[in-house]
């Protein structure tokens, strides 16, 4: 059996075929950083205006992204979501990208009446039925579109933070613990926008 090299439409299909009509891609971004928000999508595709180029946002490089953001956002109905470092520290990354999902969901000009969402558990207190897709972004078009638009949202506000903490190299590394990253806080310190409850973060503060 050849695996899919593309994410593909069947999902939406078959849920139509089940009698839905609003059907809607979830996916996050930024679990693993040591810093920054937990960000989410949720994407509407309008089946008669599919845009080109769509794919799991980790195969397309940056201005393949944007080009493809663009035209997700043009015609799409798109909902984004983000769960600050305050609110992972409190609830946990898992609860905290739940709430980013909900809040992504939330944002949609038109309610989804049923969510394809990325991964192998759902959310609570979703407001319509709702599949887990393992490994959605590359199986599932409007998963796909959900994480390149996660992405590219999550990777601008990485790179406007860079600019208010120079050093890290948070436009290049997106938060996530490269040698950069973890060198830059043992010399300058943790940020308010680093996440507290992290194993490597909570080490520096309470050594």
């Amino acid at each position: 059996m050849t695996q899919k090299t593309a994410p593909d439409y069947d999902h939406e299909r078959l849920a139509t075929l089940q009698g839905a009509h609003r059907i809607v891609g979830v996916d996050e971004v930024g679990r693993g950083p040591l810093c920054g928000p937990v960000t989410a999508a949720a994407v509407w595709l309008d089946p008669d205006a599919l845009p080109a180029g769509l794919a799991d946002s980790k195969r397309l490089n940056a201005p393949a992204r944007e080009r493809v953001f663009a035209a997700i956002m043009a015609s799409a109905d798109v909902g984004i979501g983000h769960a600050t470092p305050a609110e992972i520290d409190a609830i946990n990354i898992l609860q905290a990208t739940y709430l980013a999902m909900q809040r992504a969901i939330a944002a949609l000009r038109i309610p989804p009446d049923y969510l394809l969402i990325d991964g192998n558990r759902l959310p609570p207190a979703l407001p319509c039925r709702a599949h887990a897709v393992v490994k959605g972004d590359a199986r599932v078009l409007s998963i796909a579109a959900a994480s390149i638009i996660a992405k590219v949202t999550r990777d601008r506000i990485m790179a406007d933070l860079a600019l208010q903490y120079p050093g890290y190299g948070w436009d290049v590394n997106a938060g996530y613990p490269t040698k950069r990253h973890k060198n830059a806080i043992a010399d300058l310190g943790v940020t308010p926008e680093h996440r507290r409850s992290f194993a490597p973060i909570r080490k520096i503060l309470c050594p």
